[in-house]
């Protein structure tokens, strides 16, 4: 027998079961669970406080916003930095776990990939409508060449770069997770009852039949686009954080930005994964495909890239005291400054309480795990805070110095975010299967494998 702490698929199950049990949820008649219409509901106001948030952004401008000078850069920059962070984790999971044969992704990685797709729209929001006026900027950084424009864009601004790294991020992992879709597809086209979703299933499917030829393709292919997909999980955050480490602004100019912003950014996002894994395997009773080794695994990534994290802290710090001057000046104004509350909450948040999970107990308990979960995404969004608020506001000159915060429509924004990704989550829980059916039946037939005497073992006996 596969002991406990080795399989990721629990109880009595066998392929049919795998299919009613995952395909339920969107064929179900019944009501879905009450928290799924409360929950979805919240997400809902959201999206309605982002329409009218950005409707009066585009009415008055971003002086709407609470920039001011020397601060041109608010939380919506910070927000960009931390949605695209969210969306690490799906690109992790689907695309570097599948290259290194991690089996324990196949119970997560689809509703991880869906989170990449809804974090990235968000964060593509944010220098859109910085621009101002997106109707007549975004048309000069898009890269369609001198015979329209007359000239390239500016190739050496980081907003360019901003543009390559989140409309590649999201092109790849559209292909990438409806690539992986095809085969449930299918299922779901076999298993409808109404014509109407066999045809729209049908036509999601691109008729597969399930030979040996279409598995052969759809191996390869999906392997290609893992492999296309990985480098991208240290490119894209790598390129975000060079915005802040090109520049000359006081700690901004280090070279340990890149690294230890992908790590922020794989730890933020498995947060994310964790906070909609714990609720949806309770909700809809997936505790044997979502098991306690997978949430387990979840955290030991949470702490090996929290414990990159705080040593980059530690690092910013080293290199500010032993560079003096202005250097110097910032990471004291950062710990003991207007806003020194805040980065010893993020101190707390990041680099404190994720040490809970050295405790395998703690890290199998839902309770702990959310509380955790929660604190680490709080704690990510104040990272960014520290890093782009405090280092603006303390100018060179001290005259220009100014408190930066906030507006209400600026927490509109970003809460307007929080709820089309939250809703469009629910949408894709109740109109797509969440869980991959047929990498779930993959590892029913490899446990199964696996429980079986070896020949040699049974003569022996």
């Amino acid at each position: 027998m596969v002991p406990i702490e080795g399989r990721y698929l629990e109880g009595r199950h066998t392929y049919s079961t795998l299919d009613e049990l995952i395909s339920t949820v969107v064929f179900r008649n019944s009501k879905h669970p009450r928290m799924w219409y409360i929950i979805a509901f919240i997400g809902f106001i959201g999206v309605n406080v982002l329409m009218v948030s950005l409707a009066w952004l585009l009415y008055l401008g971003v002086g709407v916003w609470g920039i001011n000078i020397p601060v041109g850069w608010g939380i919506d920059i910070l927000n960009f930095v931390w949605w695209i962070g969210i969306g690490h984790a799906g690109t992790l999971i689907s695309a570097i776990l599948l290259l290194a044969r991690q089996k324990w992704r196949n119970s997560i990685n689809r509703f991880a990939e869906a989170m990449t797709l809804f974090a990235v729209m968000c964060a593509g929001l944010y220098p859109l409508f910085h621009t101002g006026r997106p109707w007549v900027a975004f048309y000069w950084l898009a890269p369609i060449g001198p015979n329209i424009l007359g000239l390239w864009p500016q190739f050496r601004s980081p907003l360019i770069w901003d543009v390559f790294a989140v409309s590649t991020y999201l092109t790849v992992s559209v292909l990438f997770w409806v690539v992986g879709l095809i085969p449930d597809f299918a299922i779901m086209r076999d298993r409808a009852k109404r014509p109407a979703l066999k045809v729209l299933f049908g036509m999601l499917a691109l008729g597969w039949r399930g030979s040996a030829r279409h598995w052969q393709r759809y191996e390869a292919a999906y392997l290609i686009m893992a492999g296309l997909s990985a480098p991208l999980v240290l490119s894209v955050h790598s390129i975000v954080s060079l915005d802040f480490a090109v520049g000359i602004v006081p700690g901004w100019h280090t070279t340990i930005f890149p690294p230890y912003f992908v790590a922020g950014a794989v730890f933020a996002g498995f947060a994310m994964v964790l906070l909609f894994a714990i609720p949806i395997r309770h909700w809809y009773k997936l505790r044997d495909l979502i098991t306690d080794k997978h949430l387990d695994w979840c955290a030991r990534i949470m702490l090996v890239t929290g414990l990159v994290v705080f040593y980059g802290y530690m690092c910013e710090v080293f290199y500010g005291l032993y560079a003096g001057g202005r250097e110097q000046e910032m990471i004291i104004n950062r710990a003991f400054g207007p806003y020194g509350w805040i980065y010893w909450l993020l101190i707390t948040c990041n680099g404190i309480i994720p040490q809970t999970m050295w405790v395998e107990k703690w890290r199998r308990n839902e309770i702990v795990l959310m509380l955790v979960c929660l604190d680490v995404s709080l704690g990510m969004w104040l990272e960014r805070f520290v890093i782009i608020i405090t280092s603006l506001q303390h100018a060179e000159n001290p005259t220009m110095r100014h408190m930066y915060w906030p507006t209400v429509w600026d927490w509109g924004f970003f809460v307007g975010t929080l709820g089309f990704f939250t809703f469009m989550m629910f949408l894709f829980i109740r109109f797509v299967p969440m869980i991959n059916i047929f990498e779930m039946k993959d590892l029913l037939f490899r446990q199964r494998h696996e429980q079986e005497p070896h020949p040699a073992a049974a003569v022996s006996d």
